[in-house]
């Protein structure tokens, strides 16, 4: 199902109705960056999905002891 033009003048006559023509470039600001941050966040979960083991064993690495060698033992 494909939105036709004139249903997207409708929609942009209620919501100019609704909000009015002051706060309309606001309301329009806040979805502009509510789309960009739903891309970006997309975006970094692709990149996520395929790092996300790196980290954990890096996690992993920091957290477990470490043996403490000082050498081979001289006797003498």
């Amino acid at each position: 199902m494909s939105v036709g033009f004139w249903q997207v003048v409708l929609i942009l006559l209620i919501v100019l109705i609704i909000f009015g023509a002051g706060k309309l470039p606001t309301v329009m600001g806040d979805l502009a960056k509510g789309v960009r941050n739903f891309k970006a966040g997309m975006k970094d979960e692709d990149g996520n999905a395929a790092a996300s083991k790196a980290p954990a064993l890096e996690q992993r690495a920091a957290t477990e002891p470490v043996a403490k060698n000082d050498g081979p033992a001289v006797k003498g």
